[in-house]
């Protein structure tokens, strides 16, 4: 399996070096992945940007815990930048990401700072206004990108960083069409039609997204599965079954989104990915197809852009 979103690394950084990333009781760690066989984990550098005078800082700690942390597992586990380390290693491998673009600023140059050290997804925002564009909150929903934000995209595009519009403002989601010249996702949303969420995607983005070639790795989020927020595997397939029936199963993937979650989860952290899979084969589901929403459908869009 290949997982886009987890926020394992924040919970690291938080709690000190009590924990670990071998051996935890969180959602996340490389006992539990390799129960799993994780392929790949995409593990989100989360900054809220309202905690931190300099976000750029915080982005700094959290890049040092995640590089100590592989330093420690190296057996076991590895950074990767491209589709190509991915494929010729047999350890789980580790896709760096940001959540929070607005740890940016208004510096361009960050962004070439970013590749550099390994970041190849950006999640463009949070939950706050930032330099790239706005939320997906009241107030913001026709608030889209900045025109800043847009020199982003275009940079991302050309270095190879994958545009990831989870969190970002209807009106953002629509921008972004109009300027990515490569697939973007959205790395942990649902169908908006089965959980009236406006973190979750109406079906014309699910069309449009499918369309262009991405992908939507489906959340855990008790709230963005299920109004009565019990993240259940009945409401799980019936977030699956939408996205495919409007989008392709081309355009279906996981982003637990664990770790940055909590509340009444039925899968209780990514070793026990097994029961959706069983649910999935009881729903009439091909190897195939369940294939592609695991892993298939990310490492296309990793071959492709990075």
């Amino acid at each position: 399996m290949i997982d886009l979103h987890c926020d394992t690394i924040s919970v690291l950084e938080k709690l000190g070096n009590g924990v670990n990333l071998k051996k935890n009781n969180f959602h996340v760690d490389i006992e539990k992945l390799k129960m799993n066989g994780s392929i790949a984990q995409f593990f989100a550098l989360f900054v809220k940007l309202d905690e931190y005078d300099n976000p750029w800082n915080h982005f700094e700690n959290l890049y040092d815990r995640f590089k100590k942390e592989i330093e420690e597992n190296k057996n076991e586990i590895i950074h990767v930048k491209s589709f190509e380390e991915m494929k010729n290693n047999k350890k789980i491998s580790a896709f760096l990401t940001v959540e929070e673009g607005g740890i940016i600023g208004n510096d361009l140059n960050r962004l070439n700072q970013l590749y550099e050290l390994g970041i190849r997804l950006i999640t463009l925002t949070w939950n706050f206004k930032n330099s790239i564009g706005h939320p997906n909150l009241k107030g913001f929903y026709d608030k889209g990108l900045t025109d800043f934000g847009k020199n982003v995209i275009e940079i991302m595009n050309d270095k190879g960083i994958i545009v990831d519009v989870s969190h970002l403002s209807d009106k953002g989601f629509y921008d972004v069409i109009e300027i990515s010249k490569k697939p973007f996702i959205a790395s942990h949303s649902n169908a908006r039609e089965i959980a009236n969420n406006p973190r979750n995607l109406t079906d014309d983005m699910l069309k449009i997204l499918g369309n262009k070639g991405g992908i939507t790795g489906l959340n855990f989020c008790p709230p963005f599965i299920n109004i009565n927020e019990i993240s259940s595997i009945e409401y799980m397939i019936k977030h699956i079954n939408h996205i495919v029936n409007h989008a392709g199963i081309e355009s279906m993937a996981i982003g637990t989104d664990f770790d940055g979650i909590s509340g009444n989860l039925e899968i209780a952290d990514i070793s026990k990915m097994y029961l959706l899979k069983d649910r999935l084969v009881k729903e009439g589901y091909s190897e195939e197809k369940i294939d592609k929403i695991w892993y298939k459908n990310a490492e296309r869009v990793i071959k492709e852009i990075l």
